[in-house]
């Protein structure tokens, strides 16, 4: 009969959010690959979000790569000596087992009230956040792997921050140049036949776009929920995932994209650029290629933070075409907070934790993001988007006047 031990429990309690915010990571990031296909009508929108929510779940079993950096690049769980460090991984490693739960209360927080706002922010960032911060607050500033050894590009700021500056301007430059290219070589064709051809080249590159975002924002549960065992003993290898975490991992982030993130998907469909299927078609190609570049990489980057960039890129590549800078602009306030303000969260959470003391701690911190959770879900209701209205018509002086009410787009 097993033994149900206090560390055990906190274990459990860590593996559950760490799957928790798995889910929430899917249904945020669905905007991410369908929302352009589904303002374009190349999908409908309950059959994109299941054929997302299936590529998913096959996109995170074909790399590890990210993973291992979460597991190695932000936590220092080693001495200089190679000696794991005793704060962290005495007591069934409850240290380090508390810092991953606040985090990761930390990235559900705010990855729901950014989908209450109707922001595309990033769900990575917010996991790093909420992970960075609660290190800080437990460990000092030096218990964050800030960069790497000698020249190596590792850490934080190597794995996470450059990507997550750079990834969006790439994504920019290559949609644009590819909208340009796309309707360069099709000026001789009548606009009709242009949305009809493209819109079927659109579920494939939709679909690669699925796919790479198995590869890339599955993992980084993957690495969190690695990284918990290490700490309780249950597994000792830092390069390698245990299968059933995969699995687990995978089905959670499917089971998150088949909900369907309605809220961002309209505002990343309809709110930036009035999208064509030929716009659409280039910003998801330009979108899969930096995402599965970065993953195999290894580089922990945003997803949301690439794709909006490509849907940016296609509408200044389209002459004639109308970008929402005041949108976008509301977008980009939310990526400049989400790592900083993740971070309070989880450095919030960890002293919550650490003051009531063990298990108990463990369980407020879950208490207190499961009410967050519940009040967010009850004020969404409030204004409800789904399938059903997600393309109607972007009223932009609607919107705007929303903003001061709600903190953001819905």
């Amino acid at each position: 009969m097993m033994n149900v031990t206090p560390e055990f429990i906190l274990l459990a309690l860590v593996v559950l959010t760490a799957l928790a915010f798995d889910f929430t990571n899917g249904f945020h990031d669905t905007a991410n690959a369908m929302a352009t296909s589904i303002a374009t009508k190349a999908l409908s929108p309950k059959a994109a979000v299941t054929l997302s929510a299936v590529l998913n779940l096959a996109g995170a079993f074909l790399s590890v790569e990210v993973a291992i950096t979460v597991t190695n690049a932000v936590i220092r769980i080693q001495n200089a000596d190679g000696t794991p460090k005793a704060e962290l991984m005495s007591d069934g490693g409850h240290g380090l087992l508390l810092i991953l739960m606040a985090g990761l209360a930390g990235a559900i927080v705010w990855n729901l009230l950014t989908w209450l706002w109707g922001l595309p922010s990033s769900s990575s960032h917010a996991l790093f956040g909420g992970l960075v911060g609660a290190t800080v607050a437990a460990m000092g500033w030096g218990g964050v792997k800030w960069i790497g050894e000698g020249a190596k590009l590792d850490g934080v700021v190597g794995k996470v921050v450059l990507p997550g500056l750079l990834s969006p301007a790439i994504a920019i430059l290559v949609a644009m140049v590819g909208t340009r290219l796309i309707f360069w070589v099709t000026r001789g064709v009548a606009e009709r036949y242009q949305e009809t051809g493209f819109r079927w080249g659109q579920i494939g590159t939709a679909s690669l776009l699925s796919l790479s975002h198995g590869t890339n924002d599955a993992q980084k549960t993957m690495g969190v929920i690695t990284l918990a065992l290490i700490a309780s003993g249950q597994w000792s290898a830092t390069t390698q995932i245990p299968v059933w975490v995969k699995i687990a991992c995978a089905v959670a982030i499917a089971s998150g994209t088949y909900i369907g993130g309605w809220r961002i998907i309209r505002t990343m469909g309809k709110g930036l650029v009035e999208i064509s299927s030929p716009q659409g078609m280039a910003a998801e190609s330009a979108s899969a290629a930096v995402i599965l570049t970065s993953s195999q990489l290894g580089f922990a980057l945003s997803t949301t933070h690439v794709c909006t960039g490509s849907i940016i890129g296609s509408g200044l590549g389209r002459k004639g075409a109308t970008v929402r800078w005041g949108v976008a602009g509301r977008m980009g306030l939310a990526w400049l907070t989400t790592l900083p303000l993740a971070a309070l969260v989880g450095a919030a959470m960890w002293w919550i934790g650490h003051l009531i003391g063990g298990s108990a701690g463990a369980f407020t911190i879950f208490g207190l993001m499961c009410v967050a959770a519940l009040y967010m879900r009850w004020h969404s209701r409030r204004d409800p988007i789904g399938h059903h209205n997600v393309n109607d018509e972007w009223a932009a002086d609607a919107e705007q006047a929303k903003v001061p009410v709600s903190g953001g787009v819905h």
